[in-house]
């Protein structure tokens, strides 16, 4: 049996309005599987329990934690987009940085003709490359 590791982002209350968003950015994406609180459970009743979705044939899992905590999502961990086209980039990056945070903005660099570097409204960092 190989090994295999799965991309985990814990919300506290916005998993699924993550999921959908990201969802609707990306081709080749679904949720694979929901799972949500009930009546009496740790969670907010209807919100995320657990859920398994594929961005681009890469798979994630999510949840809304039902703890509060301390910390969020860093930059230090971020998902890298390896963009095919210049329309590509232009979509995503904009879509990606609204209500976040622009941590390089979109332009050539050394390493890059093309690279941007957002943190999303939701503090999940992305780096989006054109390849």
């Amino acid at each position: 049996m190989s090994q295999k590791i799965t991309t985990f982002l814990m919300f506290e209350g916005c998993a699924e309005e993550a999921m959908n968003f990201y969802l609707s950015l990306f081709d080749d994406s679904e949720v694979l599987a929901i799972t949500r609180y009930g009546p009496g459970e740790a969670g907010v009743e209807g919100s995320v329990m657990h859920a398994t979705f594929r961005l681009a044939d890469q798979e994630y899992m999510t949840i809304d934690s039902a703890v509060s905590h301390q910390f969020t999502f860093t930059p230090s961990i971020s998902l890298y987009v390896q963009c095919e086209t210049d329309a590509e980039i232009e979509r995503l990056y904009p879509a990606l940085a609204e209500k976040g945070a622009t941590l390089m903005p979109l332009d050539s660099y050394g390493f890059s003709t093309r690279f941007g570097w957002v943190s999303d409204r939701y503090g999940v960092s992305w780096q989006l490359n054109l390849a």
